[in-house]
C-alpha cells in the first residue's frame, strides 16, 4: 500500500484521504493525510454527511474536479476546506461490478497551487482501481490453502502441519505455493498476513 500513498502524495501534496474496499460502513484500508485541523473540524462539525465530494464518490465512478461540485455545496464543505490550504480538490471512485460483493472505494485528493489536470486526474483514477483491485479477496483458495494458512499464521513451521494434517511436507508445500500465488504473496507468512487482513482466516 505504502507505493499508492507515495504516488497519490506526490499527486496531491496539500494532503488526500482513501478508503480501500469499504462494504458495509467500514473500508478495509484507511489512509487520512489531510491536515490535523482540517480533520479536526470535518468531524467535530459533522461535514461529512453535507460533503459534495463525499456525496459524488458514493454515486459516480470516475474523477470530479471540486470546483464542478460548487453548485451542490450549499453546507460550504469546500469553502470550508480552503481555509485549510485545500485550494484545489478532486474526488475519484471505483467500485465493483454488481455482481462481484459491491465494494466502492474512493479518495479525496488535494493541491494549493492548482486545478488537477486532465492526466492527473486519470492517473489518481487508475492508482485507485490498482489498490481496490489489490485489495480484492481471492474467491479460488481452498479449504485446505485456508487450513494451511491458518496454521502458519498460529507460527507452526512446514513439519508441524505436515504431521497435524497428516500430509507430506510437499504437500503443505503446494497449498502454500498456491495461496501465494492466489494472494499475489511472496511468502507464506505475507500470504497469511494477506488473508488475515482480508478476514479470510
Amino acid at each position: 500500500m505504502q507505493r499508492y500513498i507515495d504516488d497519490f502524495q506526490a499527486l496531491a501534496p496539500a494532503g488526500f484521504y482513501l478508503a480501500i474496499r469499504v462494504g458495509f460502513a467500514f473500508p478495509m484500508v484507511e489512509h487520512n493525510q489531510f491536515p490535523a485541523g482540517w480533520v479536526r473540524e470535518y468531524t467535530t462539525s459533522g461535514l461529512m454527511v453535507r460533503d459534495p465530494a463525499m456525496a459524488w464518490v458514493y454515486r459516480n465512478d470516475g474523477a470530479a474536479r471540486w470546483s464542478d461540485l460548487e453548485a451542490e455545496d450549499r453546507a460550504g464543505v469546500l469553502t470550508l476546506a480552503k481555509g485549510h490550504g485545500l485550494m484545489f480538490g478532486a474526488a475519484v471512485g471505483c467500485r465493483d461490478s454488481a455482481g462481484a460483493g459491491g465494494q466502492r472505494s474512493f479518495g479525496l485528493f488535494c493541491r494549493a497551487d492548482r486545478e488537477f489536470d486532465s492526466a492527473e486526474l486519470a492517473r489518481l483514477r487508475t492508482l485507485l482501481l490498482e489498490a481496490h483491485r489489490e485489495h480484492d479477496r481471492p474467491r479460488n483458495l481452498t479449504a485446505a490453502e485456508l487450513e494451511t494458512l491458518g496454521m502458519v499464521k498460529n507460527g507452526l513451521l512446514m513439519k508441524e502441519i505436515a504431521g497435524m494434517l497428516g500430509v507430506s511436507e510437499s504437500a503443505v508445500k503446494q497449498r502454500l505455493k498456491n495461496a501465494r500465488l492466489k494472494l499475489r504473496a511472496k511468502t507464506g507468512s505475507q500470504a497469511a498476513a494477506k488473508a488475515t487482513m482480508l478476514g479470510m482466516i
